[in-house]
């Protein structure tokens, strides 16, 4: 049966919403109908061929949705099942695994080579963008890739827990390592930077600076838990340290992967403290230290991969949270569209605008 999908032809084509014929699952494979899938940067840096996968794709990996149908050896969901799509599953026997490192797994996109689906109307295979293709009516996975929904949890935000919410959470539960007290800067407020001021007040940071290069979100981070708002510029460094009695924040996390932005997080952090980036930049975005700087500042500069969470033991401590009333995750979604709405959500995104928009199906 054929279904609706966002499909990119090659990197820098625009975007084509067309019909797909997908097969039914197999062993191990699981069918699901989408309810929702968020709108996240990772997809635009598929397209532009910032991370580079097999083209052309189905694109979309943050989603939630119904099972439809399951192949032999799959027992752990059954049709009727909600469930949270995992992008990048772990193998469990590769090297990083092996550590617990589940989140660096070797193999964890193995999936996106696959051939996943082919368009209908001249029969070209099509390949899993991020393993899940969610930017379709219905995918199949492998079983590995879904994970029962949440209870309590309504689906359609529950989407957003695929990708923004768990590496927002983890980079500052994980990769940071907040404490109560501490304060928190976050350069970039999309999804993922919503979601990680969120994090922040959560785990009782004193205060929390949000940087972004439009006056407009200054409404949303405030509502995610950010206790101060700067507007980007070349004097935000600076400004941080003012507003921390002249010794910059404890934690800074960069949501955006530019090597302006990695640099102002950088020096917006206190001597010792700890600079997180979260943002997935370009080779072409060098950022550059000297070697007097590092020792100095003793500050530790590190990379944070889907928020260095395992997705089965962090969703349901996300659940809890949003049962709890801790976690907001309808705030994060600033336009809820169509799937053909999904290229003028990625020119929104590139021109900085709003936070996470979301498909609902």
């Amino acid at each position: 049966m054929a279904v609706r999908a966002a499909v990119v032809p090659a990197i820098g084509s625009p975007l084509e919403i067309t019909e797909i014929d997908l097969p039914e699952p197999g062993p191990g494979q699981v069918r699901v109908r989408l309810v929702a899938a968020g709108v996240c940067h990772s997809d635009l840096s598929l397209s532009d061929g910032t991370m580079r996968l097999p083209l052309p794709a189905v694109l979309g990996h943050e989603g939630a949705g119904t099972v439809l149908a399951v192949g032999d050896g799959v027992t752990h969901v059954a049709p009727g099942d909600d469930v949270v799509l995992n992008w990048a599953p772990s193998c469990g026997t590769c090297h990083a695994c092996s550590l617990g490192e589940v989140w660096l797994c070797a193999n964890a996109l193995a999936g996106a080579a696959h051939v996943h689906a082919r368009r209908t109307d001249d029969g070209t295979d099509l390949h899993p963008g991020l393993n899940v293709a969610a930017f379709a009516e219905e995918t199949v996975v492998d079983g590995r890739c879904v994970l029962p929904a949440p209870a309590g949890v309504p689906l359609t935000d529950a989407a957003l827990l695929g990708c923004a919410v768990l590496t927002g959470y983890g980079a500052v539960h994980h990769s940071a390592r907040v404490r109560e007290g501490e304060t928190v800067a976050v350069f970039g407020v999309g999804g993922v930077g919503l979601a990680t001021l969120q994090a922040a007040r959560i785990v009782g940071a004193s205060k929390i600076v949000a940087v972004d290069v439009s006056p407009a979100k200054e409404e949303l981070a405030r509502a995610a838990g950010a206790t101060d708002y700067l507007v980007a510029s070349d004097t935000t460094p600076r400004e941080i340290r003012a507003l921390t009695g002249k010794q910059g924040v404890d934690v800074s996390v960069e949501c955006v992967g530019r090597a302006v932005t990695i640099r102002a997080a950088w020096e917006s952090t206190r001597r010792g403290g700890r600079t997180t980036v979260v943002g997935i930049g370009g080779k072409d975005q060098q950022v550059t230290f000297h070697a007097l700087e590092i020792f100095h500042w003793g500050r530790t500069l590190a990379g944070c991969v889907y928020g260095n969470c395992d997705p089965v033991r962090d969703l349901p401590v996300l659940a809890d949270h949003v049962r709890a009333g801790r976690l907001d995750l309808s705030a994060l979604v600033t336009e809820r569209i169509a799937l053909d709405g999904i290229p003028a959500a990625f020119e929104n995104m590139l021109a900085g605008k709003g936070g996470r928009a979301l498909v609902v199906f």
